[in-house]
């Protein structure tokens, strides 16, 4: 054996230094682990797209107007601006010449005019689809078809709590449009064919969504 050599018992011993960082490490990553966001399991709350209720600590008017109200709501430590509405529907309506009924109306916020669904605002106590059926009738005269509710959901959930009802009317027929007299409405009669290169032009959300709605329950029926 060579002079300086360790024993061979002594090579068995040995172990490798221990690097100081190990611990870090591990710790960081435990860290890391308990930070990540919980995965629902499929047919879990989250995985069918509930979500629990909450409520503010506190909540009050600050603005009444006309169309909206403002509440300003506190949630802890912050406060939050809430747009109040009584929410909203609208319809793809679908006569029997397989075309879609949509209407270009000046919309003052947009600050242009806008090719939209017919839509509009819940009557206080009125259900979605009776609104939804007097709306198309009132914006383009059409009514009767077979009706059902294609989605619903919340159209800027940040700060309003307007909630969207999308319905699909099919086989819709012709009648005289009863529109209000601030509304200036242009009916325009698009082919079913022509929806989904149509809808990449579009800038209203609700329409984007019920047409792309409808295409998608189309296709899936065949």
């Amino acid at each position: 054996m060579a002079a300086g050599a360790p024993e061979v018992g002594a090579l068995r011993r040995a172990r490798r230094p221990r690097d100081p960082g190990d611990a870090t490490s591990r710790a960081r990553a435990g860290e890391r682990r308990r930070r990540k966001p919980a995965v629902a399991r499929a047919g879990g709350a989250t995985a069918r797209g509930e979500a629990r209720r909450v409520r503010p600590d506190e909540s009050r008017t600050v603005y009444d107007g006309t169309l909206v109200d403002v509440t300003l709501e506190r949630w802890g430590e912050h406060e939050r601006e809430i747009v109040e509405h009584p929410g909203a529907v609208a319809v793809v309506a679908v006569d029997r010449e397989e075309r879609v009924t949509l209407v270009r109306q000046l919309r003052e916020p947009a600050r242009k005019e806008l090719l939209e669904l017919p839509a509009g605002t819940l009557e206080e106590g009125e259900e979605p689809l009776a609104t939804a059926r007097r709306e198309l009738e009132e914006e383009t005269g059409q009514s009767g078809g077979e009706w059902h509710e294609l989605a619903a959901f919340y159209t800027t959930p940040g700060f309003c709590r307007e909630r969207m009802h999308l319905f699909l009317a099919q086989g819709v027929e012709p009648g005289e449009a009863r529109q209000e007299a601030d509304e200036q409405i242009e009916l325009v009669a698009v082919p079913v064919a022509e929806l989904r290169t149509l809808v990449r032009r579009l800038e209203d959300g609700k329409t984007i969504a019920g047409l792309l709605l409808y295409l998608d329950e189309r296709e899936r029926r065949g």
